[in-house]
């Protein structure tokens, strides 16, 4: 029975550790499946994985802890065969706010222009996606994208400079190509 009463310390543990930062690992999930449910199956296992190695972590930057392992199990998840190949972009609609007092003619245009950065990266080779989002959409440092991505800055750097300027090329295709 005293056995129990330690995994009960060891949950809660790990959720005040771990929770605060889901939102961020579904994030990554997202953009590396590119499919909801596919994201949420990846979360839920990459979570199962930290729960189980909690025990392990030393300190440091949990968030960076948690989107590696969230890495780690998207990348073994795809050698193993075990990912569906769902090519759905990320929807702005699903995971923006709301806000009833704008105006609807901005909400249409925010959309429309969330849809076409989205259409955008989801055209980036996936090693300049995954910085891409880490840096602007989960704000971490080039140092904790480094640990995640088990890249040195140098190389983050470097992707991170290539993804912007092939981001920006994408959008100025599309504006031309009127999407």
């Amino acid at each position: 029975m005293d056995k129990y009463l330690g995994d009960d310390d060891k949950t809660a543990r790990f959720e005040a550790m771990a929770m605060p930062h889901l939102d961020a690992a579904y994030n990554l999930a997202r953009w590396l499946t590119r499919n909801q449910h596919d994201a949420d199956d990846l979360v839920q296992s990459a979570y199962l994985r930290a729960f189980r190695f909690a025990d392990g972590f030393r300190g440091g930057d949990v968030r960076a802890w948690l989107l590696t392992i969230v890495r780690h199990t998207y990348y073994s998840t795809l050698r193993d065969g075990q990912a569906q190949r769902g090519d759905v972009s990320f929807d702005e609609a699903l995971h923006g706010g709301d806000d009833d007092s704008a105006d609807p003619a901005a909400i249409a245009a925010s959309r429309d222009t969330g849809r076409t950065v989205n259409a955008a990266l989801a055209q980036l080779p996936q090693a300049f996606r995954e910085v891409l989002v880490l840096k602007e959409m989960d704000d971490l440092s080039y140092k904790q994208i480094a640990e995640v991505t088990e890249t040195p800055i140098g190389t983050v750097m470097s992707r991170l400079a290539r993804a912007r300027k092939l981001l920006l090329a994408y959008l100025k295709h599309g504006e031309q190509d009127g999407i």
